[in-house]
């Protein structure tokens, strides 16, 4: 294709996108949509729906009689099925997009020295303990507001109780068992 050419064709394609936009301006300028007052046709015997009112969270079950039966050999799997994606879990592995998770039950919230946390865990004080953990990965969005972690949580308390007992076995002393009331 010679200059001409190009040149007739480029601006065959922009007078076409400059009248497509133009269409739709003066469209939506010479029609005003208005809704009427009642519908037009009523449908007798239908009710009507009422907004649901958003369900109360319940309490998560205690996590020492979970942990009493809980599989770390699961809760490795588990892990390796939701968690390595973005979490490592040897001793002193790097962060990845998560931090390392080595020793993290019995640590303190922003264990990682070398990871940027979010404000919400950095003000989260203390150690990890399991009932906090529990919370944690039931939903960490309900945890800690404002946290980076996009993960929505895992609700099996089962499969949670597997999980913390698999992280509790990332530790060169693991942090005792709370009791199994």
């Amino acid at each position: 294709m010679d200059s001409i050419e190009v040149t007739k064709v480029s601006t065959a394609v922009l007078v076409a996108g400059i009248a497509y936009f133009l269409t739709g301006l003066i469209g939506a300028n010479l029609i005003h949509p208005e809704r009427p007052a009642k519908p037009a046709i009523e449908i007798k015997g239908g009710e009507t729906e009422t907004a649901a009112a958003p369900a109360a969270e319940t309490a998560l079950a205690p996590i020492g009689p979970l942990l009493a039966s809980a599989d770390p050999a699961v809760g490795g799997a588990t892990f390796k099925k939701l968690c390595t994606a973005c979490h490592t879990a040897n001793e002193g592995g790097k962060a990845g997009i998560g931090p390392n998770l080595y020793g993290v039950v019995g640590g303190p919230h922003a264990h990682a020295e070398s990871f940027n946390y979010s404000a919400g865990l950095k003000a989260k004080t203390g150690p990890w303990t399991y009932d906090e953990l529990n919370e944690w990965l039931h939903k960490p969005s309900s945890y800690v507001q404002g946290t980076r972690m996009t993960f929505v949580g895992i609700s099996n308390d089962k499969s949670r109780a597997d999980v913390i007992a698999y992280l509790r076995s990332l530790s060169a002393t693991p942090v005792p068992l709370p009791p199994a009331k």
